[in-house]
């Protein structure tokens, strides 16, 4: 240690009261039912998978499809519009509030990440950030979407990219860090 310092003494690391946003039971009982029940459904129980998250409290548009084995920390600080897809093993560690637009789609293994430590603090006090991924927007493959982060509507996310700052309306984007490399063109019919 350097000048008897630590960086970290996380002996006396705290959870901010009412953090997680319910009591520790819910906490628990929702932790057992996503577990035992929510990720193992088969893919075409998408109505289940939403029914069971609505009573924890998200806000589950019409039509939404959640795939199997996604796995969401705290259901009531979710929102997610109509018609939007969330992909096979997708992690939304909703410490802080996560918003997904309507007509979203965020695909496989891809890791949305609403909380961090502050690392400039000795007991490692811990933050949550919203993350807001608007309209249209397509998220693809395993890309990691950081604290705070805005993703604008109808861009997209390269595979792979780790997003750590927020995106612009209309653009791809990709890379790590990501950023914008062209516009997004509307298909024509």
């Amino acid at each position: 240690m350097p000048n008897g310092n630590p960086f970290q003494d996380l002996q006396r690391f705290r959870m901010p009261a009412g953090f997680r946003g319910r009591s520790a039971v819910v906490v628990q009982l929702w932790w057992m039912v996503q577990a035992l029940v929510v990720k193992p459904l088969p893919q075409m129980c998408y109505p289940v998978r939403r029914a069971l998250l609505r009573a924890f409290g998200a806000r589950i548009g019409k039509g939404v499809k959640i795939r199997p084995g996604v796995d969401i920390t705290y259901p009531w600080k979710v929102s997610i519009g109509d018609h939007a897809w969330i992909g096979d093993n997708v992690t939304l560690y909703s410490l802080g509030p996560i918003t997904i637009g309507a007509n979203t789609v965020v695909s496989q293994y891809s890791y949305l990440c609403t909380g961090d430590h502050d690392h400039t603090l000795s007991d490692f006090p811990i933050r949550s950030f919203p993350i807001v991924i608007e309209d249209q927007v397509w998220v693809a493959s395993h890309v990691w979407i950081g604290p705070g982060v805005t993703i604008g509507f109808g861009s997209v996310v390269g595979a792979r990219s780790t997003v750590i700052k927020s995106l612009p309306s209309g653009k791809i984007c990709v890379g790590s860090p990501c950023r914008p490399v062209q516009s997004r063109a509307i298909p024509e019919r």
